[in-house]
This record gives C-alpha cells, sequence and structure tokens, in this order.
C-alpha cells in the first residue's frame, strides 16, 4: 500500500477556536516530521469559501453559519495553515468547499495520480472534517489510519466515541506516537 499522511483544517482560525493547550500542534508536527522521515506525502487540506459565498446553500447549516460569520474566505486572515504545522516548498495544498476533503477539492485525483491508496487522517474538527473525510474516504476503498490524538474536535465526548466507538469500524485508530514507530520500522 502507498499512504499520505492528511493534515485537514488546522488553519490559523480553527486553531484558535479550538485548541485545548493539550500539544495538539506539537503531536500533528510529529506526524507530520514522521511522515517526511518515511518518505510519506503529507498532503494539506484547507477549507477557503469564494467571497459572496455561492457555494453555500442555507439548507447546509454548518456552512450557512460559517458564511453569516463571514469565516474562511479564501485569502482572508486566519485561513492559513497554522505556521508550526506549515507545509514545505512543493507540498500539496488542497482547498475544499465542505466538511469531507473530498467535496469540492481535487483530493481524489491527486491520490490517484500518485498511486496513493491508504490514508492517515488528522484534523480539526473529528466531528467535521475528520468523521466526512473518513466516511467518503471508506467509501471509495482507502486504507484508512486515524491519529486519534491527531484530532481534536470542540467537544471531547463527541471525540472519543468518534475515535473509541466509530472509527475503529473502519479505520485502525492508533495515537501519533504509536504510528510514527510503526512507520519507522519499515
Amino acid at each position: 500500500m502507498s499512504s499520505a499522511l492528511l493534515v485537514m483544517d488546522v488553519q490559523q482560525a480553527i486553531v484558535d477556536l479550538a485548541d485545548d493547550g493539550s500539544g495538539y500542534l506539537s503531536r500533528v508536527r510529529r506526524a507530520i516530521d514522521g511522515a517526511r522521515a518515511a518518505d510519506l506525502p503529507v498532503i494539506y487540506v484547507v477549507i477557503a469559501l469564494r467571497p459572496g459565498f455561492p457555494e453555500v446553500g442555507t439548507r447546509n447549516k454548518p456552512l450557512a453559519a460559517i458564511a453569516q460569520t463571514g469565516l474562511f474566505v479564501e485569502g482572508a486572515p486566519g485561513t492559513e495553515i497554522h505556521p508550526e504545522v506549515a507545509p514545505r516548498p512543493g507540498d500539496v495544498v488542497v482547498t475544499k468547499r465542505r466538511a469531507s476533503a473530498f467535496s469540492g477539492s481535487d483530493l481524489d485525483v491527486v491520490l490517484r495520480a500518485r498511486g496513493i491508496d491508504s490514508l492517515v487522517v488528522t484534523g480539526i474538527a473529528t466531528s467535521a472534517v475528520v468523521l466526512s473525510t473518513v466516511c467518503q474516504a471508506n467509501d471509495l476503498d482507502f486504507g484508512l489510519t486515524v491519529l486519534s490524538d491527531g484530532c481534536l474536535d470542540l467537544d471531547p465526548e463527541v471525540h472519543r466515541v468518534l475515535v473509541e466507538r466509530l472509527f475503529p469500524q473502519w479505520a485502525d485508530v492508533v495515537t501519533v506516537d504509536e504510528w510514527c514507530r510503526t512507520i519507522a520500522r519499515s
């Protein structure tokens, strides 16, 4: 299997809202460093909406709420990837328009062009981008690993239920350190 690490929605404004002081960014940095050391691609996914929000329908409650606040407009402050985990030159950055990393983006094309058939998932929020991406990637027959402490949610109980009860049905669920040790031995 050919794997890639997805770093999803770890954008300045999202980190500012969700970071719980638990060392989340340093864990994601370790995952990125581990992937690079194992010569695995690191693919960043960001949410960015067009000015005026033409892609946001009124029935999509989460996106409509985002549009009302004016957040995540392409190029606006806060949409940039957090500097602690910023991409290197040559890293792929995929822009999405919905919760899933696949929706409204070219992620599937990028992965298939590179022969990637297995994803290692990190991101904020567990109940949004991570859940939506894991569901869709499972339907697309990707192998999946979720880094439990590489995901973060505003609701710790929702995060716990997802990583302990739901995700194990579709994915291997391990910590960043467990995954880094595994790929270092490969």
